[in-house]
């Protein structure tokens, strides 16, 4: 038992090994290659985030608008209509989920700090948008944004201006 027990505490080890190789590996591909630089100047976006954005959608060529990207990731309301009358329901989750949670997990950390919240751009709409919404919805609401402004960076190809450049910890 003893044996099998140090093999497996060898595999875990060398896992962790090959965990920190490659996640080196992402943070210099992200310093290297400019729209991921772009991208992390988005608050709650590092390098994981700008590498995999970047490797999925590329420039941001292939949607017209942000709101197509934040539908093409699955961030935004079903809608049922009926009458005349619509109805929104929970987001679609169409698309990357591996994006999708990248984002929403962003869009959490940023949620987790409301004392920088006035140094985004966005910090009046999501102060605004805390006192309306439960928690969960929030984030993706605010995923949904962060989202759009991705869109909005790459296609532009300049970085993310924050009034206050506040950095936060990013993913």
């Amino acid at each position: 038992m003893r044996h099998i027990i140090l093999d497996l505490h060898g595999d875990w080890m060398r896992l962790d090994e090959r965990i920190d190789a490659v996640s080196s590996e992402i943070a210099e591909i992200g310093e290297n290659e400019a729209h991921c630089r772009d991208l992390r100047t988005i608050p709650g976006i590092g390098p994981i985030i700008s590498t995999a954005l970047v490797a999925a959608v590329g420039k941001g060529e292939a949607f017209d608008n942000g709101r197509h990207m934040a539908a093409w990731l699955g961030l935004v309301p079903r809608q049922f209509s009926t009458g005349g009358k619509t109805i929104l329901g929970g987001i679609s989750k169409r698309g990357s989920r591996y994006l999708r949670t990248l984002l929403i997990q962003a869009a959490k950390v940023i949620l987790l700090r409301p004392h920088n919240w006035p140094n985004f751009s966005f910090g009046a709409w999501l102060t605004e948008a805390d006192r309306r919404m439960h928690r969960n919805k929030l984030a993706v609401a605010l995923a949904n944004k962060l989202a759009r402004i991705a869109w909005a960076v790459l296609r532009y190809k300049r970085g993310f201006d924050t009034p206050g450049n506040t950095v936060v910890e990013a993913i």
